[in-house]
């Protein structure tokens, strides 16, 4: 039986932990010190909202 996350919703807990490494390298690999266009301010926030969603289902374990 897998373990599942502390939202009760049933989703287990490993995929949240790998949702969640995906979504912080997906931010560190598209890091830049120089600015970004739109685009990619757009899509950093919404990865950034989605880490924190992802932090929330698991219980602010990571």
């Amino acid at each position: 039986m897998a373990i599942t996350s502390h939202s009760g919703q049933g989703l287990p807990a490993a995929r949240l932990h790998e949702i969640h490494d995906m979504l912080a390298l997906a931010l560190d690999a598209t890091e830049s010190p120089k600015g970004y266009p739109q685009r990619i301010r757009e899509a950093r926030s919404y990865m950034r909202t989605a880490l924190r969603h992802t932090v929330r289902l698991m219980g602010a374990e990571a």
